[in-house]
């Protein structure tokens, strides 16, 4: 409707307006016309009749135009008339408009925030159970989100536009506000996360990335400067930070210090003070001062702990990756030593967690398979004893040192992509510079809805995903440009060997909205491989020599939750409040512990290049025989990445921690007890869940050790 006078506009009976927070609202003719008067009033201009109708006869109205559009034209209308003072007022009253409602929005945040059970439930974008307290400081790190939001979406779309065009940098925004996509991380700036090599570290210290620590030289500047140079690098990502080469940096300079067969006289004396410390008291010193210190929370961090990851190698794992490294001396790094210091710090640390809730390091222990079975013997019997043991980690299985887990399923490809790890050149250096997730029950269900081909439709999603991602590296690549990015400039990371990831959730949801049942049946598989085969399609397509691509089934920690909700206010079939992050469903009960490795097993993964994770719920331990009977199995599946979860009970009047699934606490009988578990990749307490998480939680079904079927 355009040229039109009042009372043809009057006349509209059932125009709806799009209200800023996307809400629904009848069309007000009287809310623009007093708009109007004022703005003219503002600058002491008669406004009859007549010079509005004028005004009005501009607009184009539609059906669920937007609020900000109607004002938009609205400007442009006055322009058009030679009201140019009345049209800045106009604006000016909008901007102030603007700021007024940013300003209670975020006083009602604050409020809302302060009342709220903890920081996971109060955080409006990122319900992240990692920030454990509720307090000032976590207050202030979640109050510039929606301006980091807003700045992130411009810097992108402008980047799309200059790309592609305005049509894409709008389909994006548009399939962004409508939750077909997610961006994760939208409330920062930095790139999401990494596997880091530690060399440029080793050789010169953090001088390179801002820092003004010198390269260690002994075990105690090793220690020290570990945890410094964690923090730079953390608060410069968005996620986690990867050390897969930690431990062996740490058995250089042990031995260093203690000579290289230090571990065979772990038992001697070399402290000389009263206190007559031992070699090992020395090395469990070590052990305390850095996992105590990197799980404190940090500012950088809104007020949360480093995602701190760790790698542990069998030994063709570990010759594979570093069979050709050279520390700085000229010296090769000792399996022997390595292997014996993977052994103490693994049982240290299960032992530790019974003193202190210590969700960081996640551990991955990364073992080489073939044929179904184990290459290290030895490490995979003390992976199995560990986890009888109640420690809680992660096993990456592959059946060639090709890959390395570097986050809480996030699986990175390096052999094949041209790494070297001559003289510490970064071979271990990978990880994930942006995710970008699909809502795959949204999409897939709309398309069905609208008798589209769901493939072709999925396709289309998937490309402009791609699209998005590569403008994403754009923008990434001029920071670097602009000396913004100093991990990439001082060899930290490659950017070059950083994946661009294809996120996906609510697979799960998507097959039974199909009608399929979730178990292992050849019609559930071929709709996982169809589906899961269409994003690596368009990896390989845009994979070239300087961008990778690769999918992974995201922890959805938050997204989960948020997608359920989104889906189900807009009338999608939505059959539980959080989207699984798995192949299976977390509350069926029907599943044995066999039916869950093949659902995560080669055939269902073989797509899966950025990872998927297993998470294995028990009621209660397994023997060391089972659990080494387990590792078989997933070897022989082709399940590639999990780990057991059994709830450590906590006990909130003595503080005692036990790693079984208890209703009271051993120590003082106590009912008031809390419950530590992985809420995805990582421990936490349960009641530092976002209370959608605490639910979620709740239904998740722990399978019985008797019920498990080989």
């Amino acid at each position: 409707m355009k040229n039109n006078t009042i009372s043809d506009i009057m006349e509209i009976k059932n125009f709806t307006i799009t209200k800023r927070d996307g809400s629904k609202d009848r069309f007000s003719l009287d809310k623009i016309m007093n708009a109007i008067v004022k703005a003219f009033e503002s600058v002491e201009q008669p406004a009859d009749l007549g010079t509005i109708s004028k005004i009005l006869s501009h607009l184009d109205m539609h059906d669920d135009i937007k609020v900000e559009d109607i004002q938009n034209q609205v400007e442009e209308a006055l322009m058009r008339e030679g009201f140019y003072k009345v049209a800045k007022s106009f604006m000016l009253y909008r901007q102030q408009h603007s700021e007024d409602r940013e300003t209670l929005a975020k006083l009602q945040f604050l409020a809302d925030y302060c009342e709220s059970v903890n920081a996971a439930s109060g955080s409006k974008y990122d319900a992240n159970a990692n920030v454990e307290h509720k307090n000032i400081a976590t207050l202030i790190g979640e109050l510039p989100k929606s301006n980091f939001i807003r700045l992130n979406r411009r810097l992108l779309t402008d980047r799309i536009k200059k790309m592609y065009g305005k049509e894409l940098a709008e389909k994006y925004i548009d399939m962004l506000t409508h939750h077909f996509i997610y961006k994760n991380d939208e409330t920062s700036l930095a790139n999401y996360c990494a596997s880091i090599t530690m060399y440029p570290w080793l050789i010169g210290g953090t001088t390179s990335i801002g820092g003004n620590s010198t390269a260690p030289t002994n075990l105690k500047s090793f220690c020290g400067g570990f945890v410094n140079m964690v923090f730079m690098v953390s608060s410069m990502l968005s996620g986690a930070c990867a050390t897969p080469e930690f431990l062996m940096y740490l058995n250089y300079f042990l031995g260093l210090e203690y000579g290289k067969d230090y571990y065979k006289e772990a038992d001697k004396v070399v402290d000389l003070s009263l206190k007559q410390r031992t070699i090992d008291k020395m090395i469990t010193d070590c052990f305390e001062q850095i996992v105590y210190s990197i799980n404190q929370p940090t500012g950088a961090r809104n007020y949360q702990a480093v995602f701190w990851n760790v790698a542990y190698y069998d030994k063709p794992y570990f010759d594979s990756l570093f069979g050709e490294f050279y520390f700085p001396d000229g010296s090769r790094p000792d399996w022997n030593g390595l292997c014996w210091l993977q052994k103490r710090f693994m049982k240290w640390f299960n032992q530790e967690r019974t003193k202190a809730v210590l969700t960081f390091p996640v551990e991955t222990m990364a073992l080489l398979s073939k044929d179904g079975e184990m290459v290290d013997q030895d490490m995979a019997d003390f992976t199995a004893e560990m986890y009888s043991e109640g420690h809680s980690f992660f096993t990456y299985m592959s059946d060639n040192a090709d890959s390395l887990s570097s986050c809480c399923r996030l699986r990175n490809e390096i052999q094949d992509n041209g790494f070297s790890y001559t003289l510490g050149a970064g071979g271990v250096s990978t990880g994930s510079k942006s995710v970008l997730t699909i809502n795959l029950n949204r999409c897939i269900q709309y398309a069905v809805n609208h008798n589209m081909d769901y493939k072709e439709y999925l396709t289309d999603v998937i490309d402009l995903c791609h699209k998005v991602q590569l403008a994403y590296n754009e923008n990434l690549k001029e920071l670097q440009k602009n000396g913004m990015l100093p991990l990439f400039d001082a060899g930290y990371i490659n950017i070059g060997r950083q994946y661009l990831t294809i996120g996906i959730n609510g697979l799960v949801e998507a097959a039974e909205f199909m009608g399929l049942q979730i178990n292992d049946n050849p019609e559930y598989l071929t709709f996982v491989q169809t589906v899961l085969g269409l994003v690596e399609k368009k990896n390989r397509e845009y994979r070239t020599k300087d961008v990778l691509f690769n999918c992974e089934m995201i922890p959805a920690e938050n997204v989960g939750v948020k997608h359920a909700k989104w889906d189900r206010e807009d009338g999608y079939f939505v059959p539980r409040d959080c989207y699984n992050s798995y192949f299976y469903i977390v509350e069926d009960d029907s599943l044995n512990i066999i039916d869950k490795f093949k659902l995560h097993g080669a055939p269902y993964i073989q797509h899966l290049t950025g990872g998927s994770a297993l998470h294995m719920n028990l009621d209660e331990h397994l023997s060391k025989a089972q659990y080494r009977q387990l590792l078989n199995v997933a070897a022989k599946e082709g399940c590639n990445y999990f780990t057991f979860n059994i709830p450590n009970t906590i006990c909130n009047d003595c503080g005692h921690i036990d790693k079984r699934y208890l209703r009271e606490c051993p120590h003082c009988h106590s009912k008031n007890i809390d419950y530590m578990t992985r809420i995805i990749g990582y421990l936490k307490r349960v009641s530092n869940f976002s209370e959608a998480r605490q639910k979620e939680a709740a239904r998740r079904y722990y399978a019985d050790k008797h019920k498990l079927v080989y």
